[in-house]
């Protein structure tokens, strides 16, 4: 057999990943020849077909290329393992996390509070990403994500962890008094979103207390907030955010049951590195006072 090259390797490694020859390559940063050129050479040395192309241009895994994953995903694995080895001593942790949520839960809990894990490892360099769409930890797209609800995809690759929860109670900017405030009007959810405890909560509050709604309809958490602010009305913010805001009131005449559960999400190939795990540690404290 001729000789292995890792980096042909890594390009069967992100097909699995990717799905197909373009997103492959747009994973590795390469045009789809680049891949094709890389794929062709690890097959003749192997000397086995590792995948079939279906008809809409699905690359999809034969078994000879299932095996060879494994393998190649566990000297991943232990590749990085040697390089965070080499790279710290064994009181550091060092290089680049990505951690990816909906944005208030970024902008509003993760961001005042990520100097104290920066202070604490210096060489740690932390990437926050505020989006709402569910970044691939399989493809590496991100290092940790937070979630509201138990993941439904990911499968065996990924780690899941429930650690806390955030209580939902009613918000209004300050005005005048608490009674004024209550008197505003509710700022609700928009049709996708209905499906959320806390739109629910809104719309059956509503419409047995024949309460008064505002024009505006929203998406989510982060715009329901900056709208309060504004004091276009009222509506449910998670306590543990609304609370720290000198702006806002919470309306306690007005009582919730909504609470939503955080789940914190790594790969497993990834869970041992102590970037990963110092950070994990990290994120799960900042919700240990959040039940």
């Amino acid at each position: 057999m001729q000789k292995l090259n890792w980096n042909d390797l890594r390009y069967l490694l992100a097909v699995k990943r990717a799905g197909s020859l373009s997103s492959a390559a747009r994973l590795m940063g390469v045009d789809d020849t680049t891949v094709s050129r890389r794929l062709n050479a690890l097959r003749r040395v192997l000397g086995e077909d590792l995948f079939v192309r279906q008809s809409d241009g699905a690359l999809v895994l034969t078994d000879h290329g299932v095996k060879a994953t494994f393998h190649i995903e566990a000297m991943e694995r232990e590749s990085d393992l040697l390089r965070e080895a080499f790279a710290a001593s064994s009181d550091d942790c060092i290089g680049t996390v990505r951690i990816t949520s909906v944005p208030f839960l970024i902008n509003r809990w993760l961001a005042p509070q990520v100097d104290a894990l920066l202070q604490r490892h210096p060489k740690l360099r932390v990437d926050l990403i505020p989006d709402s769409r569910d970044f691939s930890l399989t493809l590496r797209e991100a290092d940790i994500a937070l979630r509201f609800a138990r993941p439904a995809t990911g499968g065996n690759d990924v780690i899941a962890s429930r650690i806390g929860s955030l209580p939902f109670s009613v918000f209004a900017a300050r005005s005048g008094s608490p009674a004024a405030d209550l008197a505003l009007p509710w700022i609700l959810y928009d049709d996708t979103m209905a499906h959320l405890p806390q739109a629910k909560w809104l719309a059956r509050t509503v419409k047995q207390d024949g309460e008064q709604s505002a024009g505006l309809r929203v998406h989510d958490v982060e715009t329901a907030l900056e709208a309060v602010i504004a004091g276009v009305g009222k509506s449910l913010l998670p306590v543990a955010i609304a609370d720290r805001i000198p702006g806002l009131r919470r309306l306690d005449a007005a009582s919730t049951d909504v609470s939503r559960e955080v789940w914190l999400l790594s790969h497993k190939n990834q869970h041992s590195l102590r970037r990963i795990s110092e950070t994990a540690k990290w994120i799960a404290a900042l919700f240990e006072d959040t039940y």
